[in-house]
């Protein structure tokens, strides 16, 4: 289970990690991102685009070198080459190529559009989670008072073609590009269902994403958060801990949460801390900024559980460290992803946008989880053959876990 990768539909790449600022001055409410913000409708010629972009990363990324490399040299490469915005993104794809980066990416309009949408929380769409299991994409859960809901997708349905077009050989991301569209049209799925074809019309509609969701059972809660992607995820948080207020103890499901907005991590970070370090960011010239919790009335005082897995990852990986490193939570599952790098938005002109690798991040008690991850404190594997027989031990394991720690 942990080799498969999955991905939602309403986010815009497979592991995209983005922040909307390095230190946050509010704790007491949730944060509010404004994603018109985010764009630069201006127009300039693409060489320029391509020099605007240039100076951006020769200022911004966190290493210095910027790999070890004369950085100048792209400037001079590329002078007076560049007539087309495909020239533009074929000239800084190349040059972001160089840094040797995973996650700094350049996004053209498109691509930095949808993006935005995710922030927005909310998509449009037919409303499913896929996953690629050796080659086939899979339905891996359908949300609810969705389209595909409504249109009868079921989980564990493999999509074999969008739109007549064979998906065979594709990435999680281009079928979801494929499958995405204006609002109002439809898509035709052709999906296998126990080996036999069956074909689904759907029309696309505008979904609102729900980040988290929350239920109480025999006095335990259960929060999961699904993505801090979206700028309702912290509002959401507050609801999902008001729903199970009365729980004796809690468990925050982080499985598949590939990160998102580094201030919805830090603000549910603290409703948990009353004082010490969430995370150390350091800045591109070594400078170490310790975010700190604020005092607040709204602490959380109650054994908690945070599950997470191999997809686990950056703004998960702060919460859960932060957790872990200051004893208020106990990790159940397995290694997470390793994520340790922030990234910035940038809007660029064009309505296109650049996400920059601008600092590391420590865990409060100084730990660099970079391609490392965080190892949880009892590792609980979640296998293909569990999720046939609808059997979660990870959930199983942070359940007896609270029992035990609710009756002493």
């Amino acid at each position: 289970m942990a080799k498969k990768q999955g991905f939602i539909f309403l986010l815009t790449v497979l592991v995209l990690f983005v922040v909307n600022q390095l230190v946050v001055s509010f704790m007491s409410t949730p944060p509010s991102i404004n994603p018109d913000t985010l764009t630069d409708t201006s127009q300039i010629k693409p060489q320029k685009l391509f020099e605007k972009t240039w100076k951006e990363i020769d200022s911004g990324f966190y290493d210095s070198s910027l790999n070890s490399q004369d950085w100048k040299y792209w400037k001079k490469h590329y002078k007076g080459k560049i007539k087309t915005d495909e020239d533009a993104k074929v000239a800084i794809d190349t040059m972001i190529a160089s840094l040797d980066d995973d996650y700094s990416k350049y996004l053209n309009k498109k691509e930095y559009a949808e993006q935005n949408s995710s922030i927005e929380s909310k998509i449009s769409g037919i409303g499913v989670n896929i996953m690629n299991d050796s080659g086939k994409i899979i339905v891996f859960s359908v949300l609810d008072k969705t389209p595909a809901k409504e249109a009868g997708i079921r989980a564990n349905d493999i999509i074999n073609k969008v739109d007549g077009k064979s998906v065979g050989g594709m990435n999680i991301a281009e079928v979801a590009s494929l499958v995405r569209g204006k609002e109002g049209t439809v898509v035709q799925l052709e999906l296998i269902r126990k080996h036999r074809k069956i074909i689904k019309n759907v029309k696309r509609r505008s979904i609102k994403i729900e980040s988290v969701k929350s239920s109480v059972k025999n006095d335990i809660g259960y929060i999961q958060i699904s993505s801090f992607i979206g700028t309702s995820t912290s509002t959401e948080f507050l609801t999902a801990l008001e729903k199970t207020k009365d729980s004796k103890g809690l468990i925050l499901d982080l499985r598949g949460n590939t990160g998102g907005l580094l201030a919805n991590a830090i603000f549910i970070a603290n409703m948990f801390l009353d004082n010490g370090t969430i995370v150390n960011i350091v800045s591109r010239d070594g400078k170490i900024e310790n975010i700190k919790a604020q005092h607040t009335t709204a602490v959380i005082d109650k054994p908690v559980v945070i599950l997470v897995d191999g997809a686990s990852a950056s703004a998960s990986e702060i919460l859960s460290g932060a957790l872990k490193d200051h004893h208020k939570a106990v990790l159940v599952g397995t290694r997470t992803f390793g994520k340790g790098m922030v990234q910035r938005i940038i809007p660029l002109p064009n309505s296109t946008g650049l996400n920059l690798t601008i600092a590391k991040y420590l865990t409060p008690n100084g730990s660099d989880i970079n391609k490392k991850g965080i190892t949880p404190d009892y590792i609980v594997n979640y296998t293909e053959r569990d999720v046939i027989t609808h059997k979660d031990p990870q959930r199983e394991k942070a359940e007896r876990i609270l029992t035990g720690l609710i009756s002493k």
